[in-house]
């Protein structure tokens, strides 16, 4: 393991972050909200600390391994939250605690979107955009923005790409060099941006809340800059417009590059994810809508707008709100949390397992169902037209039991600080998905919590946004061993 290039690219990533600090202090400025100080100070440490990481080992010339790869994602993500905590951390009104700062931090990069803050409307406006500003940096992940800049500082960046990006299948590269896929996949990310930025100013948005809630709309955040969320603006051409860009982004970005790359769309239908993708998204709306019409004898055109919106912003593990779906009637709640277990596709700003994940346990149980009936038959899964080798079968299992093993010790945990059921079960679940939205006493926000299962919680989060293999891996004795 190369320690002395560990610590220069911790350094450098740094370095990077720190800039991030810049955005807010043109908006306390604007603004004139004394906040500037803050982001200020926030900038300075966190660029003076990336400098004396980086300066001892500036000259550190190898190529990362994967192993090396695997630490520096997980050191950074965990370094990158406590440095994030630094405004929450040092704002007086309304004080935080460590917990509560480093809590609030880790749920924006890692678009979670669970918050410990009340009153949000009267948060100095550079503090919400800050916060917005996290999911967005958080959503494709600062690993990959960094990768498209490390090679030509004479590192490699492959073994960070592969240890940051979601999914079974992460060999395959958009374009034949990591930098250019970065680029690639970036330049995609920011004009989504621009273009739901703009679609929300002219539905009516303020430039400010327009820009901040395309921020997390694209990355699948759900943060907001008021407490009651898209519902502030009880505007049905928002919610539209939310519910088309949170689908996009809940689609490989992959599919995206290459529309863009052929001027052609034919590429989407033949997508299988995507067609699981979207007929799970169809039908659990269509059932939502239904079960809320005749239930709950909601005005059906209430029932569909409501309805469609919660679906989308929940499977997709965005997270925003115009609703209080935790009061629907019967099963619609626990439906919708368990649509966020599978969460998006592969390769989107998405959190949750995964769809493609979904469907290959789903091909798998099938195959053995066939195997009772056949014994002797050589049955092999595909995906579309091309075969699934074993192996990848063999790691979706391994990585759904790691999962479910993980989700179950962190709920027994949570209960244990003294959390009742209920809302151990959807806080955890919601951490762990990068949903944000819970139920129980945490249906407003995490506020209430004890301060021992916000660290748990957070636990939580930096494994679901690193697919618990990239966080777990460095827990085993093989990891440390040269």
């Amino acid at each position: 393991m190369h320690l002395s290039l560990i610590f220069r690219v911790l350094g450098i990533l740094l370095m990077l972050f720190s800039l991030s600090s810049l955005p807010s202090m043109l908006v306390a400025w604007i603004y004139d909200e004394p906040e500037i100080a803050i982001f200020s100070y926030t900038f300075l440490i966190t660029l003076l600390t990336g400098f004396v990481l980086w300066t001892p080992f500036k000259n550190a010339r190898q190529e990362l391994r994967i192993r090396d790869g695997f630490l520096i994602t997980v050191l950074f993500w965990t370094v990158l939250g406590c440095f994030g905590a630094l405004p929450f951390l040092l704002m007086e009104t309304p004080a935080l605690s460590v917990s509560d700062s480093l809590f609030e931090a880790i749920s924006g990069l890692t678009t979670t979107g669970a918050t410990v803050l009340t009153d949000i409307e009267s948060l100095p406006k550079s503090v919400l955009f800050y916060r917005q500003q996290l999911q967005w940096f958080g959503g494709m992940g600062i690993i990959v923005l960094a990768v498209a800049v490390l090679p030509l500082l004479g590192i490699g960046g492959m073994q960070l790409y592969r240890s940051e990006t979601p999914g079974p299948i992460k060999d395959s590269k958009l374009t034949p060099r990591i930098t250019e896929t970065a680029k690639a996949l970036w330049i995609i990310y920011m004009v989504l941006t621009l273009v739901c930025a703009v679609a929300y100013w002219v539905a009516g948005m303020s430039l400010f809340d327009a820009i901040s809630h395309s921020f997390s709309t694209v990355a699948i955040g759900g943060f907001s800059t008021y407490d009651s969320s898209l519902g502030a603006f009880n505007s049905s051409l928002i919610e539209i417009i939310a519910i088309v860009f949170m689908a996009i982004s809940g689609m490989n970005f992959a599919l995206h590059f290459f529309a863009w790359r052929q001027k052609s769309l034919k590429h989407y239908l033949k997508d299988p994810e995507l067609r699981v993708y979207l007929l799970m998204l169809g039908s659990v709306s269509l059932l939502t809508v239904v079960t809320l019409g005749f239930t709950d004898h909601m005005d059906w055109s209430v029932a569909l707008r409501q309805g469609v919106f919660q679906v989308v912003s929940i499977a997709t593990t965005t997270g925003f709100a115009t609703d209080d779906f935790s009061s629907w009637p019967v099963f619609l709640p626990m439906l919708l949390f368990m649509t966020a277990f599978a969460g998006g596709c592969a390769g989107s700003t998405g959190g949750g397992m995964k769809i493609i994940r979904v469907l290959l346990i789903h091909k798998q149980g099938i195959r053995e169902l066939q195997r009772m009936l056949h014994p002797n038959a050589i049955i092999t899964i595909k995906i579309g037209n091309k075969p699934v080798d074993d192996r990848v079968g063999g790691a979706v299992w391994g990585f759904f039991a790691a999962y479910m093993g993980v989700f179950l010790v962190l709920y027994v945990a949570v209960m244990a600080t003294g959390v009742e059921m209920m809302t151990a079960f959807s806080t955890v679940a919601s951490c762990m998905n990068n949903l944000g939205p819970a139920l129980g006493d945490a249906v407003a926000n995490y506020a209430t919590l004890p301060d021992s299962a916000k660290w748990i919680l957070s636990f939580g989060m930096l494994l679901g946004r690193l697919e618990i293999f990239t966080l777990l891996v460095l827990f085993t004795p093989a990891f440390w061993r040269y």
